[in-house]
């Protein structure tokens, strides 16, 4: 929603440092939750007849996690600040905001972890839903103030704009990120009924099991942040300093596109979490789990070919029109340039959520450590091809190595998963459905040049099939 915004509002560069400060934080995210989102559903399903212990033993773990972070954080405070900077003096200043900001943001995401799950795994969706919209409507709301709504009162002198010219600094990013410190704090006052049923009791029989079963979850969660965020960062230490800021704002924006089948996966991932756990013990658990896959399989190559059959209506949304008017001539506009990442990061994605259904298998076989092994493999994948080729080809590698990190992992989670917990998948229709849609998108970007009246005669070709060989199932779901 903000992307327009931004890059109306921001430098390339800017944008750049935002891409490059989100993706160093969805790190550091991922140890501070320390995989007691998943341990907790487990343990509701494990340990039943004490459920609150449960949410106090997860929820006392991660305030510890992020306790001993914030310390070890303004210890080596300015270590953090020059990191950021990649050894550049000249944003020092700025930069020590941005690490404050983040540091606050980490902190109250962390804290929120445990209670959201509660809300989830007791099934309200709506109280779920209305906190995460709040949240983004604070968001957007401080957003639209600081880079709109100040200038507005500066431009035309109403009240208030002397005390705003005093500290106001046009299209300065940090604003964004002080909107989302903001939005935090709010979304920490929506949650007070969750975390004041908290109590400082642990279990300590209890805490020594969840804390075996976490930490392989907490490594797992790790290697795929850095495969999803990583590559911003190595981006940002292996171009040349004068390009890197630009060269990760188109990136990042670009991403932005692809951003809708990430969003879907992840709030599939919110109901199928809890759900594969609470359904374990039935009988058909396994034929549900494939059957779930498939549809799975179906929708989101489904979205990605509508992405792809409208990715310049979507591009011109996101970053305006291919050529621009700047000072009277017109000029190209090189956010477009980064356009070809997009279908490798769609079906990078579709890998990642393949993946995440058939991650199902070690975490309730409780063989998390498979976990650890697949996504370790992905980061190490994610590492040595961005670290090579990044020199030579920029954000394309990134995202190659995005798209081939994501699929060893969802081929060695099928392999492991059937030798381990075998769950009687479809693979030759969903492999069918994966590979009709690269060609479909390969021939709507690469042949037909983006054409969106083409692109969108192949999605209805697409989906009117799908839906075709898929009838007779779907009625037979929808009847029951």
């Amino acid at each position: 929603m903000l992307t327009p915004f931004y890059v109306r509002t921001l430098s390339r560069g800017s944008n750049g440092v935002f891409t490059a400060l989100y993706g160093n934080a969805s790190i550091i995210n991922a140890v501070l939750a320390f995989g007691m989102e998943t341990t907790y559903f487990r343990y509701l399903q494990k340990r039943a007849d004490n459920r609150e212990q449960v949410y106090n033993n997860s929820f006392t773990v991660i305030l510890l996690v992020t306790g001993a972070f914030l310390l070890l954080a303004a210890l080596f405070f300015n270590n953090i600040v020059q990191y950021l900077t990649a050894g550049e003096t000249k944003d020092i200043v700025d930069y020590t905001f941005y690490t404050k900001c983040f540091l606050f943001i980490l902190a109250a995401d962390a804290f929120c972890v445990v209670p959201f799950a509660r809300i989830r795994a007791e099934g309200r969706p709506m109280r779920y839903g209305f906190i995460k919209l709040a949240n983004v409507a604070f968001v957007v709301s401080f957003n639209l103030f600081f880079l709109f709504g100040v200038p507005f009162f500066l431009k035309h002198q109403l009240a208030g704009a002397e005390w705003m010219a005093s500290w106001y600094r046009p299209s300065w990013v940090g604003y964004v990120f002080l909107s989302n410190a903001f939005a935090s704090v709010f979304t920490i006052l929506l949650l007070l009924p969750e975390i004041l049923k908290l109590k400082p009791k642990l279990d300590k029989n209890m805490l020594s099991e969840m804390l075996i079963y976490s930490w392989p979850v907490l490594v797992a969660n790790l290697s795929f942040i850095i495969n999803e965020s990583l590559d911003k960062t190595l981006l940002k230490q292996f171009l040349p300093a004068d390009i890197s800021d630009e060269q990760i704002g188109i990136y990042g924006t670009c991403a932005k596109i692809a951003i809708f089948i990430n969003i879907s996966i992840q709030a599939f991932r919110l109901g199928a979490e809890p759900f594969f756990f609470s359904h374990s013990k039935n009988k058909n658990a396994p034929e549900t789990y494939a059957r779930i896959m498939t549809y799975f399989v179906i929708a989101i190559c489904v979205m990605s070919v509508a992405v792809v059959a409208n990715i310049d209506l979507l591009a011109t949304i996101i970053m305006q029109s291919e050529t621009l008017i700047v000072k009277g001539k017109e000029v190209h506009n090189v956010y477009w340039d980064g356009l070809p990442v997009v279908p490798l990061l769609l079906f990078g994605y579709i890998s990642l959520g393949v993946y995440m259904n058939l991650s199902v298998w070690y975490k309730l076989s409780d063989q998390t450590k498979y976990g650890l092994y697949i996504s370790g493999i992905g980061a190490i994948l994610t590492i040595i091809l961005n670290v090579v080729f990044i020199p030579k080809y920029s954000y394309m590698a990134s995202a190659w190595a995005s798209l081939i990190a994501y699929a060893s992992m969802m081929i060695l989670s099928y392999i492991w998963g059937q030798k381990n917990y075998p769950i009687p998948y479809d693979l030759k229709k969903n492999l069918a459905y994966i590979i009709s849609s690269v060609v479909l998108v390969y021939i709507s970007f690469y042949v037909f040049n983006r054409n969106i009246f083409i692109g969108n005669g192949l999605l209805i070709a697409f989906a009117s099939v799908a839906l075709y060989f898929e009838w007779k199932n779907l009625k037979t779901i929808f009847i029951k």
